[in-house]
């Protein structure tokens, strides 16, 4: 394939899966066999560090005007009954804090399950099976809005949320690192919701969530790859015209689809529901085992 095809394939893959959940390591993962490249070493595995980054970006584009709000109102929050750790901005530290710690120990185990098929086809199934069983679990309330008595639901909005909602998602993100295919956004959504946190609220949290933990990861595996000592080297210096000319085909496509995505996913939700995205899974699941016990 024309490597600036690929670019803009690639890019294209990775903004419109990094937020919604599906995972997009599982479909570049899926791209890569089906396609036969190698985006695990030299220089494509830089290239999707970059478009990763790409996507990132999008966030604090988008959610510009919350950030700001968020910033202005720290520590106390707009009604003053919040601190340091239990104002949004702090529980989104909290959480990511929770999930790091535990997920850089698991290293290991999480570069060796990154290369297994098996591991991502059967996270796409199960994660979609408990997704759909848990916005399921949440869709009649969802419909009854804030006002209903004994609801399931009890936090509507992303200021509302408890110190112990956070630590609860923080925990439930591991999966995401250590079994690729289970979708951090799928994780931190469904955790939201088990813990009593709208669809709008937890999908919200999970984007907020997203914005340190994906920008520590990624620029911590972009030092790994770019530093002389480690397996598959990338010097910028060896880079010539046409591989930088890749790398902002697939950052800037990313980029704009993942803002695109974002907006239309926060839209999607408030409606309708993560159902559709769970049955996605489920199926996308069951062809990635059925195509591994073939081929095995």
């Amino acid at each position: 394939m024309n490597e600036y095809l690929l670019s803009l394939l690639l890019g294209i893959i990775e903004g419109l899966t990094e937020f919604l959940p599906v995972s997009s390591t599982a479909h570049l993962r899926i791209a890569e066999a089906l396609l036969n490249i190698s985006l695990t070493s030299g220089y494509w595995k830089m290239y999707t560090i970059v478009i990763q980054l790409g996507a990132i970006l999008c966030l604090p584009v988008y959610f510009r005007a919350r950030i700001a709000k968020f910033l202005s109102t720290f520590p106390g929050g707009e009604h003053g009954d919040r601190t340091v750790l239990t104002h949004p901005l702090g529980l989104t530290l909290v959480a990511f804090v929770v999930t790091a710690v535990p997920a850089f120990l698991l290293t290991k185990v999480i570069g060796k399950h990154l290369e297994s098929l098996y591991i991502i086809g059967s996270s796409l199934f199960i994660g979609g099976i408990v997704m759909w069983v848990v916005d399921a679990m949440n869709a009649r309330w969802e419909k009854a809005g804030p006002e209903a008595p004994q609801s399931r639901i009890h936090t509507w909005r992303m200021e509302d949320m408890s110190l112990t909602q956070a630590v609860w998602i923080g925990a439930c993100q591991i999966l995401s690192a250590v079994f690729p295919g289970t979708s951090r956004s799928m994780s931190t959504i469904v955790a939201g919701q088990l813990a009593g946190m709208s669809r709008a609220s937890a999908l919200e949290f999970s984007f907020f969530l997203s914005i340190p933990t994906m920008v520590v990861a990624t620029c911590y595996d972009l030092l790994k790859s770019l530093r002389h000592g480690a397996a598959n080297p990338i010097g910028t210096s060896s880079i010539d015209t046409h591989g930088w000319t890749l790398l902002a085909i697939g950052f800037v496509v990313s980029f704009i689809i993942a803002y695109a995505s974002v907006a239309w996913f926060m839209a999607w939700v408030r409606r309708r529901g993560f159902a559709p995205f769970a049955v996605y899974r489920i199926i996308l699941g069951t062809a990635v085992l059925m195509w591994m016990s073939r081929a095995g």
